[in-house]
């Protein structure tokens, strides 16, 4: 399963569509994870133009999932084509095979600061190079799997930078499940065996990335662990967080999952902790697996959501009065 996932990502392409968004790849130096990193960034259309010199755009930040890439979201899961719908600008990130996490433990000189590579560098990096809006009002993030997981977590961690936060299929029990195993005296991630066929495809380098010592699934592989103690996993558990947060500084969550997605049991969990605290939340569940035809299916409505959540945050559209 996971290589047929991975042979989707590194070959498949979008369905063909009339009109497209220009997609640009960005390269820059991210001192978080002492590394150079690409990320693909979609501007609105008018962007360049004299008239729109002096606007600001709210952003979505897109989270790939594990042993995906940033092209991802270009190649198959077809967001330029719904881009063009919204006037805001979509950043793809790449992250690696990370969880978004500042991992507790590295095994090798690798920096692994990834959760910091979001919060600071990416976002840093945007900022500084595009017309983005700064507050939190114009910045929303989402994933799918692994960038679920990713999204849900740094988003929860650091509600005064997002206003909007959404998980498609996501990995939600991630850190729950490696806090579990660390009091049972376990590592949060066992190590696992691969056939000595199953180890030289991890080492194939992907030329869709094009990041020298970045580019092969083991590479992107963070040598370590994560968390080492229980409490730095439930310092990562959005069953946890979500609960730390007052209410008035929530961002508006948005949640995803297929039916017969083996994860759909936590997005169902994860939403009846929200009702049980009376949270504000969107939920949504449409027949389809763990799958890029499930993605793309419910994509463009969560972009959709996700503009309108920062429009409405921003002013731009009309509150109602009561009577």
């Amino acid at each position: 399963m996971f290589w047929l996932f991975a042979a989707l990502i590194f070959g498949a392409s979008a369905p063909a569509v009339a009109q497209r968004a220009t997609v640009e790849t960005v390269q820059f130096y991210a001192d978080s994870v002492g590394r150079t990193m690409k990320y693909n960034i979609i501007l609105p259309s008018g962007y360049g133009t004299e008239e729109a010199v002096n606007r600001l755009y709210p952003t979505l930040y897109l989270l790939h999932g594990g042993g995906s890439n940033f092209q991802a979201w270009r190649r198959f899961l077809g967001v330029p084509s719904y881009a063009l719908d919204y006037e805001m600008i979509v950043v793809m990130p790449d992250a690696g095979n990370s969880l978004y996490v500042n991992w507790a433990q590295t095994d090798d000189d690798r920096l692994n600061a990834w959760e910091d590579y979001i919060v600071t560098d990416l976002i840093g990096h945007v900022q500084t190079n595009y017309r983005a809006v700064e507050q939190r009002e114009g910045r929303a993030i989402t994933g799918f799997s692994m960038g679920g997981y990713g999204a849900i977590t740094v988003g929860l961690r650091h509600p005064k930078m997002f206003v909007s936060v959404g998980s498609q299929s996501g990995s939600l029990k991630t850190a729950r499940n490696a806090a579990r195993r660390l009091r049972q005296g376990e590592v949060a991630r066992a190590p696992r065996n691969y056939s000595p066929e199953m180890q030289a495809r991890r080492r194939l380098e992907n030329p869709l990335i094009g990041l020298p010592g970045f580019s092969s699934i083991v590479d992107r592989t963070p040598n370590g662990q994560p968390f080492v103690t229980p409490e730095q996993a439930d310092a990562h558990d959005p069953f946890n967080l979500v609960l730390t947060v007052p209410l008035d500084e929530l961002p508006l969550l948005s949640i995803d999952c297929g039916t017969d997605d083996r994860l759909v049991g936590a997005s169902k969990e994860f939403a009846e902790l929200l009702l049980d605290h009376d949270i504000p939340f969107n939920y949504m569940q449409l027949a389809g697996g763990h799958d890029p035809g499930y993605w793309i299916q419910t994509m463009g409505y969560f972009m959709g959501l996700h503009h309108e959540a920062m429009q409405r945050a921003l002013g731009q559209r009309p509150i109602s009065v009561r009577r």
